[in-house]
């Protein structure tokens, strides 16, 4: 996969002025990603992960870390982290959260791309990242660098991207229709969440900053895929979920989980 230099600055510079908006209210913002529900999912993972790491030394990097969604639960998981994230306003507030982690010298805050990062070959037990390489301008690129910091026994854990099921069609015109509602009563829900709330969202541009999430150029799993082979990994595995993406309920999730493909998958991969 080939990004012109031009896409990827613009692509970097979509997702810094993104976040920039976002980061006071990115938790308010995203159900899809803080509900009760998610997080337990989340933090049951990270637990089935850690024990998967030979001879842990629990040293991590967590890429794209936000606001410290993964990063704390690291953190409080014994974990040395090393968080990195382009956004200064979301690595600002990642710093405030944690910052008696940061006195104690359990946690370094790095801001800056991934992809100018250089990190010694092996450095790290576990590297994670949730809900960030569709925002990268080339994420198997990025994949290929972070497994070189990846010492042999280690874990790349990826979370929260778009199925290979997300952009397709069901195969029952029920089951399309079910998906379709279900799809379009999420963003409804939150919006009358938001206004019962009198909560004010600003209007943001997602164009760019989350490049890989469009039907015209999403994420391929088989380049991720890809990548855990060539790097010789000794196993690999992705996990499709189906998601809650609201802060209320929504009843149509339940018969959508019932009728319809998983639209969200992970990945696990020991080196």
């Amino acid at each position: 996969m080939f990004v012109g230099e031009n896409l990827r600055e613009s692509i970097h510079e979509a997702n810094v002025t993104v976040h920039r908006f976002e980061a006071e209210y990115y938790e308010l913002f995203h159900p899809e990603v803080y509900s009760e529900q998610e997080q337990k999912r989340v933090g049951s993972v990270l637990k089935l992960v850690d024990k998967l790491v030979a001879d842990n030394q629990q040293k991590a990097l967590d890429f794209g870390a936000g606001t410290g969604n993964l990063t704390g639960k690291l953190l409080r998981m014994g974990y040395k982290v090393t968080a990195i994230d382009i956004s200064a306003e979301m690595c600002a507030i990642l710093e405030r959260k944690y910052k008696t982690y940061l006195e104690n010298k359990k946690l370094i805050v790095i801001n800056a791309p991934i992809e100018s990062m250089s990190f010694d070959r092996g450095e790290f037990d576990l590297i994670a990242c949730y809900s960030v390489l569709h925002h990268l301008p080339d994420y198997v690129d990025t994949l290929q660098r972070l497994s070189v910091f990846l010492k042999k026994g280690g874990v790349l854990y990826v979370d929260h991207e778009a199925s290979p099921f997300y952009w397709k069609d069901e195969s029952h015109k029920l089951a399309n229709m079910i998906k379709l509602i279900h799809f379009h009563s999420n963003p409804l829900l939150n919006a009358l969440y938001f206004q019962v709330a009198r909560v004010k969202i600003p209007p943001i541009d997602y164009t760019l900053s989350d490049y890989w999430h469009k039907k015209e150029h999403s994420l391929d799993h088989g380049k991720i895929e890809g990548v855990f082979e060539k790097e010789n990994f000794e196993f690999f595995t992705r996990v499709d979920y189906h998601l809650k993406g609201t802060w209320v309920s929504n009843p149509i999730f339940y018969i959508y989980r019932r009728f319809c493909k998983p639209e969200m998958s992970f990945w696990v991969a020991k080196k």
